[in-house]
C-alpha cells in the first residue's frame, strides 16, 4: 500500500512520528517519509538517533507549523498520504493559553484539510484522543472540532477522491503525555510514596505500536469518515503504581480539574453507527449526503444500541503482574 509513496506526518518529532518511522520502513519501502514539525532542535536530535536505523535517503525533514497554510502548501506538494499527529496536547497549558491551543488545533487541521485536498492527497489520517469524547477540558474540546473538520471535509473532495478519516486513542503507555513516566521520575528520586488523583481511575492500555498497527489499517481501509479505535485492555492507575514499584504507598491526593475517572473512546449516542470487528470498532458517519453503505467494511456488526465503550466498564483487565510485563516491552 505504501510501497513507493510519499507520505508526511505532521508533528513528526513526536512519540508517534518516532515509532511510525521505524514502522514504516519494516513494513514498507516507502519513497519518502516527510516528518514536518517546528522543532529544528527536535528534528536534528531524530536525525541522529535514526541515522543508522532507517534508510534516511528517503527521509525528509521539513520545518514548518501547522498554522502556517502557505508553508503546508509547500510541504504536501507531491504526497500521497498524510498522518496529522501536530497538536498541543497538555490539558493545563491549553487551559491557560486557550487561544494558542485554538490555533493549533482547530485552525491548524483546518489548514491540513485545505492543504490535503487542493493538493490531491489521497488519504488523510488525524490522531484523535479520549478527551474529545464528551469533553470537559479545552484540549478535548478543540480536538472534538478537529474531528468534527476531518469527517465532514469529505463532503469537499469532490472529483479529487482525497478521503479523510480518524484514529483514536488514549493515552499511550509511556508516551510524555502518560503517567509511567512521572512514576519513573519519583521512584528514580527514591520516593516509596506514589500519588494518586483518585484509587477508583481506570485508563486503556495502548502501546506506541498498536497505535502504529491501527494508524496502518486505517490508511489501508478506510473510505472516508470513519472513527477507527483499537479494542484494548483497561488497568486500574493504582495497579499501575503497585506494578512499577512494589510495595509503594498510595496518597491519594484528589482529582484535577480537566480529568476524567474513566476513558470513554465510544459513546452511547455513537452506538447508532458503530460496528463491531475482530480487534477494532469503527464508527461510522452519519450524513445525509454520505451513504453508509458504501463504506461498511465485511466483518463487522452493529453494536448493540446503548453500547458505551469506556476504560471503567471494558471486559478486557491487566492485572499488576500482567502490567509488569507489558512495562518491559515499552
Amino acid at each position: 500500500m505504501l510501497d513507493g509513496k510519499n507520505i508526511l506526518v505532521t508533528g513528526g518529532t513526536g512519540s508517534f512520528g518516532k515509532k511510525f518511522l521505524n514502522m514504516v520502513f519494516e513494513k514498507y519501502k516507502p519513497n519518502k517519509v516527510i516528518i514536518y514539525s517546528r522543532d529544528e532542535y527536535k528534528q536534528s536530535v531524530m536525525k541522529t538517533e535514526y541515522a543508522n536505523k532507517v534508510d534516511m535517503s528517503r527521509v525528509r525533514f521539513f520545518i514548518g507549523d501547522v498554522r502556517d497554510k502557505e508553508r503546508l502548501y509547500r510541504a504536501f506538494e507531491g504526497v500521497d498520504y498524510v498522518i496529522h499527529a501536530a497538536a498541543m496536547k497538555q490539558v493545563p497549558t491549553c487551559e491557560y493559553n486557550p487561544f494558542e491551543a485554538i490555533k493549533t488545533n482547530i485552525h491548524g487541521a483546518q489548514n491540513v484539510i485545505d492543504a490535503a485536498l487542493d493538493k490531491g492527497v489521497k488519504k488523510v489520517i488525524a490522531l484523535s484522543t479520549d478527551k474529545a469524547v464528551n469533553p470537559i477540558n479545552l484540549y478535548g474540546g478543540t480536538k472534538l472540532v478537529s474531528d468534527k473538520l476531518f469527517i465532514a471535509a469529505n463532503a469537499y473532495s469532490g472529483l479529487k477522491d482525497t478521503r479523510l478519516a480518524i484514529v483514536r486513542y488514549g493515552n499511550v503507555a509511556g508516551s510524555r503525555g502518560s503517567i509511567i513516566p512521572i512514576f519513573n521520575n519519583l521512584i528514580k528520586q527514591g520516593e516509596k510514596v506514589l500519588p494518586i488523583t483518585d484509587t477508583r481511575m481506570t485508563r486503556f492500555w495502548i502501546t506506541l505500536k498498536q497505535g502504529v498497527e491501527l494508524v496502518f489499517k486505517a490508511l489501508e481501509e478506510s473510505k472516508g469518515g470513519e472513527t477507527y479505535i483499537s479494542k484494548i485492555p483497561s488497568f486500574y492507575i493504582t495497579d499501575l503504581a503497585k506494578a512499577m514499584l512494589p510495595g509503594a504507598q498510595l496518597k491519594e491526593i484528589g482529582i484535577r480539574e480537566g480529568e476524567k475517572l474513566h476513558e470513554v473512546m465510544i459513546t452511547k449516542d455513537d452506538s447508532r453507527s458503530t460496528y463491531e470487528y475482530e480487534k477494532h470498532y469503527i464508527i461510522y458517519p452519519n450524513f445525509e449526503w454520505m451513504d453508509i453503505k458504501k463504506s461498511l467494511l465485511q466483518g463487522g456488526a452493529l453494536v448493540n444500541e446503548g453500547f458505551e465503550y469506556s476504560s471503567g466498564s471494558n471486559k478486557k483487565w491487566l492485572s499488576i503482574d500482567n502490567l509488569r510485563n507489558e512495562l518491559h516491552n515499552i
